[in-house]
């Protein structure tokens, strides 16, 4: 489960990055984000093991081999882009944002163990739920970040920072409409109040909150507030990660994505 996490966090922290107005952003923020995507690629490294003992142990060494192949790459990305955005070399920094972006995409579809799984219904819909709840994660603490960032750039554009919260917004919407299909087609096995409990923060926490923070944290920068929207997304952080880990909670026993 670390290994998941953090592979989705750096997925989607580089989707955002890919997404933002990087132009409009100083160059000390990227390379930091590019050290974070080096410390979350070593987790990755460490935590990746045999994720699916279904199928055989050959089998699982080799897509866990191919997986900790992918994810170093996108860690050595991240370590060669904090170079490139200390010197503020910007096309090699960006260059180093979709290396890390499609790197961490591949290393997820490896860890999963069986990519024959994808061709399944049941599949599909956990990668695109994973998708998704990169999407969310990576929104959430990536403009929570470039909030703080303002503190020591306070004369910088606050565009990127609405278009992050966007972008967040617009994420936890698609997250909403997945976790939609999956209690449409797994909600008969919330049979207990464990399962009720989980279901209730995934929903009120992962996805309602989330919501709500997303439209105040825009609302906010109307004025200019920059510190009182990244005190928002600091709570929408915290509640992403609460919904998130109890999706995860409920896949982990009854293997429907909420």
């Amino acid at each position: 489960m670390i290994a998941q996490f953090a592979l989705m966090l750096m997925l989607g922290m580089s989707l955002m990055w890919a997404l933002m107005p990087r132009a409009q952003v100083t160059a000390g923020f990227f390379r930091i984000q590019m050290m974070i995507a080096l410390g979350l690629g070593v987790l990755a490294i460490l935590t990746l093991g045999s994720l699916t003992p279904a199928v055989e142990s050959s089998s699982v060494d080799r897509w866990t081999f191919a997986a900790r192949v992918a994810v170093g790459v996108a860690a050595l990305a991240g370590y060669v882009g904090s170079v490139f955005w200390m010197l503020d070399r910007r096309p090699g920094g960006t260059v180093c944002v979709f290396v890390i972006m499609l790197s961490t995409f591949a290393s997820l579809l490896f860890s999963r163990g069986d990519l024959a799984s994808m061709t399944t219904p049941a599949g599909q819909l956990l990668l695109i739920s994973q998708l998704a709840t990169a999407a969310v994660l990576g929104g959430a603490v990536t403009s929570m970040l470039l909030g703080h960032w303002y503190l020591t750039a306070p004369t910088m554009s606050i565009e990127p920072l609405k278009r992050l919260s966007l972008l967040f917004g617009i994420a936890v919407g698609i997250r909403l409409v997945v976790s939609i299909i999956g209690w449409a087609t797994g909600g008969h096995g919330l049979v207990d109040g464990t399962h009720w409990t989980w279901f209730a923060l995934r929903w009120l926490a992962g996805i309602a909150g989330p919501l709500v923070i997303a439209v105040m944290a825009l609302r906010i920068l109307r004025y200019r507030n920059t510190q009182a929207a990244t005190g928002v997304l600091f709570a929408g952080v915290i509640l992403t990660f609460i919904g998130e880990m109890s999706a995860a909670l409920l896949y982990s026993e009854l293997k429907v994505p909420f």
